[in-house]
């Protein structure tokens, strides 16, 4: 199944995938047998209605979606193998065209694990804060949580600074 590989930005990418109908003919074997045994119609046992009669009920546009929808997610993982992509996400699919004993192609958008390229860790500097006044500041943050997790006690005499009141 060939395909190409369409790089949008560095976290999308858009896959264009030809199915040529020799390799979708398993999958319209498959569709004709699962409509055949979904459907009841009258003169045929269920699952034995024959490609010709499901045709002429139901169209043939039924089957080809049935076998199209059954044969794009082995199409897109091959596609994703062969542009070395990691998916992201669920992809957009959209057909492009679909030419009845001939071709399928569709277009897939997906978001894309980015490529990050890290620097030689040898010439990465890195600066440390001096730390002259950590007794200060530990003093600091002790005096802040002493104060969040403080409880009230009743004291019998005058409001003085700092106390708490209850009016």
């Amino acid at each position: 199944m060939p395909s190409t590989a369409e790089k949008l930005s560095p976290t999308r990418v858009k896959l264009t995938i030809e199915i040529p109908f020799s390799d979708l003919k398993p999958h319209l074997d498959k569709a004709y047998k699962d409509i055949a045994e979904q459907v009841n119609i009258p003169g045929f046992r269920k699952g034995k209605v024959p490609a010709a009669v499901i045709d002429q009920r139901f169209g043939r546009g039924v089957v080809l979606q049935e076998a199209i929808n059954d044969a794009i997610p082995p199409a897109y993982n091959a596609a994703i193998d062969e542009a070395k992509v990691i998916p992201m996400a669920q992809p957009e699919v959209e057909v492009t065209k679909l030419e009845d004993k001939e071709l399928i192609e569709f277009v897939a958008e997906v978001d894309v694990r980015p490529e990050i390229t890290l620097p030689d860790f040898a010439t990465v500097t890195a600066t440390v804060d001096n730390v002259e006044d950590l007794d200060e500041m530990v003093q600091e943050r002790l005096d802040i949580l002493r104060e969040r997790f403080a409880t009230t006690t009743e004291v019998d005499r005058a409001a003085a600074d700092g106390d708490v009141l209850n009016i």
